[in-house]
């Protein structure tokens, strides 16, 4: 793969950096990630995320970012999906439902505790088979060292979204190139193929499985193979032939949401937001009775005023 060299004056230039770059010490080479600040999260499921200050290092980010990510872009399979411009759920579910329609089966993977599981050194390594300037080299190994140890890219980086499909774009052309696999989707470190025979399935897992731990040094936490008749489980939907259904968790999670926010009169801002998020979830899928159900809840348990206001902002109308 050709190397790109001479990034240094575009990165340092009015343009990308404006004066920021002198006031972070970055010219002169002393820029050091500054202290993280580590918060949990427990929804969709337990997470620490890092926070940096904007001020030098959110800046900093994206200057590279601005930099390389057009250089990364070049990189990166059609079917890789997350943290790319342009492509995002929608645009996966979409293709997801391609593959459905004309395979009867999946093979779906995941990579156990992807991001803190991502070597330094290997990151190092991946990133060099595309950028070659020494001092731009420098500023991703400070933030890939960042959080101390051997492993983990911090969630919360910038950066780390493309270090992290850069890292598993490894993976996307060993699909595609080494095993010439037609069928393949990846959204971060959920990747799935599709198949009309089984045993093709599992024997290419075995493949990719010797690929991800010798080649990443990762494992997968789980992998399976399934009829797509019983509903390919991706991205928080359920894909069939023909509709698309909400993960039974996500419709879960966001009927106790409104329901919460129905219970508690809570008429705020946030809430405002929160319905219509989840709105601009649902209409991606096949949702109405489920809609009801909760539109009937709100009206039986909470009174008019909720309902009224649910109904409005959550946009339950009977068309």
């Amino acid at each position: 793969m050709k190397t790109v060299n001479n990034l240094w004056d575009v990165f340092i230039s009015p343009e990308n950096f404006n004066i920021a770059a002198k006031k972070a010490d970055i010219i002169s080479g002393n820029f050091k990630t500054s202290a993280y600040v580590i918060k949990t999260i427990y929804e969709p499921k337990e997470r620490n995320i890092y926070v940096l200050p904007l001020y030098p290092d959110h800046i900093l980010h994206h200057a590279l970012v601005n930099v390389l990510g057009p250089i990364w872009l070049k990189t990166f399979v059609r079917d890789s999906f997350a943290c790319i411009p342009g492509r995002g759920l929608h645009s996966a579910s979409q293709r997801a439902m391609d593959f459905v329609r004309r395979n009867k089966y999946v093979l779906q993977c995941d990579i156990r505790k992807f991001y803190p599981s991502i070597r330094h050194d290997v990151m190092k390594r991946v990133l060099r088979r595309k950028i070659a300037d020494r001092r731009i080299l420098r500023l991703l190994d400070n933030i890939i060292d960042s959080c101390g140890g051997e492993k983990n890219v911090p969630i919360g980086n910038l950066t780390s979204q493309w270090f992290g499909n850069v890292f598993l774009n490894e993976l996307d052309h060993f699909v595609k190139e080494k095993l010439c696999w037609r069928d393949y989707i990846r959204y971060c470190d959920d990747f799935c193929l599709f198949g009309n025979n089984k045993r093709d399935l599992w024997r290419v897992r075995k493949k990719i499985l010797h690929f991800v731990q010798n080649e990443l040094m990762l494992d997968f936490s789980r992998s399976s193979v399934y009829p797509v008749s019983r509903g390919f489980d991706f991205i928080g939907y359920r894909h069939f032939n023909g509709f698309i259904l909400l993960r039974k968790s996500a419709a879960k999670r966001i009927k106790n949401s409104v329901l919460n926010i129905a219970r508690y009169h809570d008429f705020s801002a946030k809430s405002v937001g929160q319905l219509a998020a989840y709105h601009g979830w649902m209409k991606w899928a096949n949702c109405w009775r489920l809609k009801r159900k909760i539109q009937s809840t709100v009206g039986r348990e909470f009174g008019g005023k909720a309902s009224r206001f649910i109904k409005d902002k959550f946009w339950f109308d009977d068309s």
